[in-house]
């Protein structure tokens, strides 16, 4: 699971959250149990450096951002990905193991 928002930082990119080695079993998760480590995924490194889900933040003013949720579905073992991937380092990873994939765009601003 990847969350992008493209406009952040002056059109740099944030990248909210990266979460994998999720089992198949996993259908959700519970309110605020993404907003820490869970044993129910493989922490990733946000811009932040975290390992957990940081939500939409623009700061005042900067009009909708576009948050870029997706989920990727792969062969790979989650014991061939190591905790602490960023966003591109997952990609690159996933290059060739990738076997489908939705996303799902949400704007949100605050005036």
């Amino acid at each position: 699971l990847l969350m992008y928002d493209q406009e952040g930082r002056s059109g740099l990119g944030v990248v909210h959250w990266v979460a994998y080695g999720i089992a198949p079993a996993v259908t959700g998760f519970a309110e605020n149990e993404i907003s820490t480590p869970s044993p129910k995924y493989v922490g990733g490194r946000s811009t932040l450096n975290l390992p957990y889900y940081m939500g939409p933040c623009p700061p005042v003013n900067t009009g909708h951002h576009h948050y870029v949720y997706t989920v990727i579905a792969t062969d790979a073992e989650p014991s061939e990905l190591p905790a602490g991937l960023t966003m591109p380092e997952l990609l690159a990873r996933l290059n060739g193991r990738a076997k489908g994939g939705s996303s799902i765009v949400l704007r949100y601003g605050r005036p």
